[in-house]
């Protein structure tokens, strides 16, 4: 019978499956040619100690034991051209999960999406890399497979309770993804590697009879006694369902004004704000593997890193190690950043945004923007570092220490922020409170991290798209509206999901509501 063992190994024995095996066997106490095979059930890093060890869960199979390898196989997907239709708007994970859901269940999805195709946001986004231009329906959040796309592709949850996220990860390799996202502790697939994922997701979606419309943007959601006759697209275009998932993404900001203008229940929600902060990926490796080299073994180090200062939880988040970073405003007149990193995470540099929680009186200034007042605030930031950079896309910059200290930095290196960036002191881009929790807060990270806080990392300004500033009220049991039946409020930009693997549960999930009142 298969043996299931706990270990932890040194990096080269992990890496290397010879040298798993023989240590298997030592640890088995059997030859090393009487294992068959060694299946890896589940990988992790401890750094905790100098010598860095590699956590595995195997099993071992011996000779005359029988091992298959497990194929991931789409679920039987049915044609569901004449079925009932359901509009999803947004193709991020929420909507593209919500839509095959939909067709696992019976039913038609109609995916209107106002940006591009994965090939044709390429353009786009080299536009606003490289000439300044940015196309408010084609981004970096904009478009097909959403914001995750081309802003790194992580695929892990904090919460554990949002619902399956094994289903997830094996619809995912089931598209192509390795197999290694069912292992790794941190899975992850890759800039480089999603948009292919996700362009064979739509083809699934249009083979089986689904329908996907890009640069088709919502303008108008047609109501009547409360529940939902369809949607009007910007084209003028009518497309009629009682059911509408509406995942439009944490910075579809027209989509907040449209349901605020039509008196559709919306409210104001926390979200956390503040900088991104590039390091040398070599200097978080010596400081994360306590070595001046960390070998061909170790994966580029990542770092998590949580500070209560002043009151308010200051941490680390979307960590992207050998990565880079990325402009993701979606208007002119503002500026953006995001981070990301390819499969291989083989870029010279670590980066994190660095944000702090904010919370519901901080909008006052805003207050009579009601429930839009989060919004207007993230706005109001990002404009005004757009115009303290010099009104184009490259962003506010300082040196970490020279920012604690006040100073303006004499000279900014270049960093991987493709359309540059402008000395400036923080200070000027946010409010008071936030400069001084910032730079408090760098303080203490370089107490638990010597050597994170140096002039060697950069901080560029702002990270304000951490969440949606607009939470979509629903019932919690049913998940339609608390005022509008037949709308499904559904992923990030409803306050309901924060990541890949998050949004897509809960598409599914509100795919699972409607089927279940559809197919009654």
């Amino acid at each position: 019978m298969p043996q299931e063992l706990l270990l932890q190994v040194l990096p080269e024995i992990a890496a290397n499956e010879l040298l798993l095996k023989d240590y298997l066997a030592k640890q088995i106490k059997v030859s090393t040619k009487e294992i068959e095979h060694v299946s890896i059930l589940k990988r992790s890093i401890d750094a905790r100690q100098k010598a860095v060890k590699i956590n595995l869960k195997v099993m071992i199979y011996l000779k005359g034991e029988s091992f298959q390898e497990h194929k991931f196989q789409l679920p039987d997907y049915k044609n569901v051209a004449t079925a009932p239709e359901v509009i999803v708007v947004g193709a991020g994970p929420a909507g593209l999960f919500a839509a095959l859901q939909l067709i696992e269940l019976g039913l038609k999805p109609i995916v209107i999406e106002r940006g591009k195709d994965v090939r044709g946001r390429r353009r786009d986004l080299k536009a606003i890399n490289v000439e300044h231009l940015v196309n408010e329906d084609s981004n970096y959040c904009f478009g097909e497979g959403g914001a995750g796309t081309y802003s790194d592709g992580k695929l892990y949850t904090r919460s554990k309770k949002r619902g399956d996220v094994t289903r997830i990860l094996e619809l995912f390799v089931a598209f192509g993804a390795s197999e290694d996202i069912l292992i790794d502790a941190h899975p992850h697939i890759g800039t480089n590697k999603l948009p292919q994922i996700i362009q064979d997701i739509r083809e699934k979606i249009i083979e089986c009879g689904g329908q996907v419309l890009f640069e088709t943007r919502l303008t108008d959601i047609l109501v009547k006694n409360n529940e939902v006759q369809g949607v009007v697209t910007q084209k003028g275009d009518t497309i009629l369902a009682n059911k509408i998932i509406l995942a439009t993404g944490h910075s579809a900001r027209d989509i907040f004004e449209l349901l605020d203008k039509k008196q559709i229940f919306i409210e104001a929600k926390p979200f956390a704000l503040g900088v991104r902060a590039e390091h040398p990926q070599s200097l978080i490796d010596s400081i994360q593997y306590s070595c001046d080299y960390r070998g061909e073994n170790l994966p580029p180090a990542p770092y998590s890193i949580v500070k209560q200062v002043g009151g308010r939880g200051m941490y680390s988040f979307c960590m992207c190690p050998g990565g880079v970073i990325a402009p993701c405003a979606t208007s002119p007149g503002e500026v953006v950043t995001n981070g990301w990193s390819p499969s291989k995470r083989d870029q010279a540099t670590a980066n994190s945004g660095i944000v702090i929680e904010l919370k519901l009186e901080d909008f006052q200034p805003f207050a009579k923007f009601g429930a839009l007042a989060g919004m207007e605030f993230q706005k109001s930031i990002e404009q005004r570092a757009w115009h303290l950079a010099g009104e184009t896309q490259k962003v506010p910059a300082q040196r970490m220490i020279d920012f604690t200290q006040n100073k303006v930095s004499s000279e900014i290196p270049k960093t991987s922020y493709v359309p540059g960036t402008t000395s400036v002191e923080m200070g000027q881009v946010f409010p008071g409170f936030l400069t001084q929790i910032l730079r408090e807060g760098f303080s203490e990270f370089g107490k638990s991290m010597r050597g994170y806080l140096t002039n060697e990392a950069v901080l560029h300004a702002p990270e304000s798209r951490t969440s949606s500033p607009v939470r979509i009220p629903r019932d919690p049991f049913t998940y339609e509206h608390v005022q509008i039946k037949g709308l499904y409020p559904c992923g990030e930009g409803a306050g309901y999901a924060g990541g890949i693997i998050s949004a897509a549960i809960d598409g599914e999930k509100c795919a699972l509501m409607i089927g279940a009142i559809l197919n009654k």
